[in-house]
């Protein structure tokens, strides 16, 4: 209970632009929590329709390979797809590969979406704390300006005191949003870097990806 009360008294010390940097928090979380959860949700998505396409790729069987992954949600499908509905015009193995690579650019900005915001918020709350900290010396040199002299020094220092709690709220907020922004980075890079090998698996245990052409 102690801390808690100390939490309080802390924010509400910092005076109104605590308020905007709590919200900045709250939106980060938020963002944060969504993108977690969806490229989690992708890399098992992912795997999974891996783990029953590999054999019917080593088998050849393309149009089989096709309906499985027009019937799949995840983005791998997507990719995949455009390499197998180009293999019936196909005449050499670059044209798969581009056809891949169009799919995996259309799929990118899905995975990387709304991760950018975390380092904004992040910038947003420093230089809201700072905002915050600078008028609340301007107020604190306003107010001490007509005290008495020998009061001055101890009231000057309440105030800056209290004035540092938005820039201390602020870097509470940044750090933390700058750290899972980078996570968020690292595993949409791991994804992306995922999704280019197995489009070059599929590419090599393809029966078809030697001849241009396809069977089944």
């Amino acid at each position: 209970m102690h801390m808690f009360d100390t939490i309080v008294a802390f924010f509400q010390d910092g005076g109104a632009f605590m308020y905007p940097i709590l919200l900045v928090l709250a939106l980060g979380l938020a963002i944060a929590i969504e993108r977690w959860l969806f490229l989690r949700q992708t890399q098992t998505a992912n795997q999974r329709l891996w783990t029953a396409l590999a054999p019917v790729i080593a088998e050849g069987d393309s149009r089989r390979a096709l309906e499985m992954t027009e019937g799949d949600g995840s983005v791998l499908a997507r990719i995949l797809a455009y390499g197998l509905e180009r293999l019936p015009t196909a005449e050499h193995r670059e044209e798969i590969e581009t056809a891949m690579e169009e799919g995996l650019m259309e799929v990118m900005p899905r995975l990387e979406k709304r991760t950018h915001y975390l380092a904004l918020f992040a910038n947003i709350a420093t230089l809201l704390g700072l905002l915050g900290t600078i008028i609340g010396l301007i107020r604190a040199f306003t107010a001490v300006a007509s005290a008495d002299p020998a009061a001055k020094a101890d009231m000057l220092s309440a105030s800056i005191s209290v004035a540092m709690n938005t820039t201390a709220f602020g870097l509470i907020v940044a750090i933390p949003l700058l750290m899972v922004h980078a996570f968020l980075q690292t595993q949409t890079t791991d994804i992306i870097d995922r999704l280019e090998m197995k489009a070059v698996k599929f590419l090599n245990a393809s029966s078809w990806s030697l001849k241009g052409g396809a069977r089944g």
